[in-house]
């Protein structure tokens, strides 16, 4: 059983005894002796199955997969926050997110600080974290949907209880900044949605099409599976493991911390915006330096959005620039996914188990496990 070896000895009957004869043990004292020893039977027993039931806690770890969240149905409550950036102009755009989510049949209600503004963020440290605390303690809220990212998650990371959340998981939505909440639940046991916010709807609806769709799957709990145009610059493979993943930026500054996420036997999905490539190559490698790669399965590199331009040229592609960072290892590589900071913002489920099947021609797939 994994480690654990039991033997087993026959013991014969005891033989007679001379030290037993001239002892003269008397009734209470052989009842008394009786009895501690089958005490000490009964003792040995117990840790025995305590041994046996933390292997098999260990096992269950190993094998199993995150704590899914129970999908939406009909009826059911979103609330929606800013865990970061400011959305004080920006309520018009929302309020078609919500809209959105009524036409399926959901009810959407609002932070108390939603539409605030205190200097860089949507409302102070504290008053960002109350209302997420209370969309995570109210029983009656089924998901909770970031109206954007920005920067300022991490900084209400340590202001948050999750106790009643996991009393009563519910699906945290967002991209981007909110990685920071991708990050730290993923260390806590449970599954999250990568997926469009409520400043996604300002795109133009003929180009976000597929990202409500998945998005929509996704909440209501649709398998979803995923066909992309094989890039001739990825590695050809197969790869098989929980996907956990964001945006770079993000992930890079929870190393270290108690937020930071386990890669081993995973899939890591990336994606970035607005940065230098000799950035992103600084933050891939402090992932590597950091162990993210060695145990890895598989990687799936999603919109690379916005790249600036430094005075001195960094020399390749963006693509090969990854390549290059993790050339050493031979799990699969996949480019051009279709998540990120670009309108066609492909929901997935960071947690969940998937397969990769990756080829330099033709079509490679994503398929994500019921």
């Amino acid at each position: 059983m994994n480690g654990l070896i039991f033997e087993w000895q026959k013991y014969e009957k005891a033989t007679k005894s001379r030290f037993f004869k001239r002892a003269k043990i008397d009734t209470f004292t052989k009842s008394k002796f009786m009895k501690i020893t089958k005490l000490f039977s009964v003792l040995t027993v117990y840790l025995l199955l305590i041994g046996i039931s933390l292997q098999a806690q260990n096992n269950s770890t190993k094998v199993s997969g995150l704590i899914t969240p129970p999908y939406l149905q009909k009826g059911d409550t979103i609330a929606m926050v800013a865990p970061a950036g400011i959305l004080s102009n920006r309520k018009d755009v929302i309020d078609q997110a919500k809209k959105l989510a009524e036409s399926w049949g959901l009810h959407v209600v609002y932070g108390k600080h939603l539409f605030d503004k205190s200097g860089h963020f949507s409302a102070t440290d504290a008053q960002r974290a109350e209302d997420f605390q209370k969309a995570m303690d109210n029983p009656n809220i089924k998901a909770i949907w970031a109206g954007r990212g920005g920067y300022g998650t991490v900084r209400i990371l340590d202001r948050l209880d999750f106790t009643k959340f996991k009393e009563s998981p519910k699906w945290v939505i967002g991209y981007s900044d909110i990685t920071a909440l991708h990050s730290h639940i993923h260390t806590l046991g449970y599954e999250t949605i990568h997926a469009m916010m409520g400043t996604s709807m300002a795109e133009e609806p003929n180009k976000i099409v597929q990202t409500i769709s998945s998005f929509k799957k996704t909440l209501f709990g649709e398998q979803l599976s995923y066909s992309v145009v094989s890039d001739k610059m990825n590695r050809k493979g197969s790869g098989k493991g929980q996907l956990i993943g964001g945006n770079i930026s993000i992930l890079a500054s929870m190393l270290g911390s108690v937020s930071q996420m386990n890669a081993d036997h995973k899939i890591l999905f990336i994606e970035e915006i607005g940065e230098y490539k000799y950035s992103i190559d600084r933050m891939l490698q402090s992932l590597k330096r950091a162990g993210f790669f060695e145990k890895c399965q598989g990687i799936i590199v999603g919109d690379i959005s916005n790249i600036k331009k430094n005075s001195t040229k960094w020399g390749s592609s963006i693509e090969q620039l990854i390549y290059d960072v993790v050339a050493e290892y031979d799990f699969p590589v996949l480019f051009q996914f279709p998540a990120g900071h670009e309108a066609d913002n492909r929901s997935i489920i960071l947690g969940r188990t998937v397969e990769m099947n990756v080829t330099k021609q033709g079509i490679s797939t994503v398929v994500f496990e019921d």
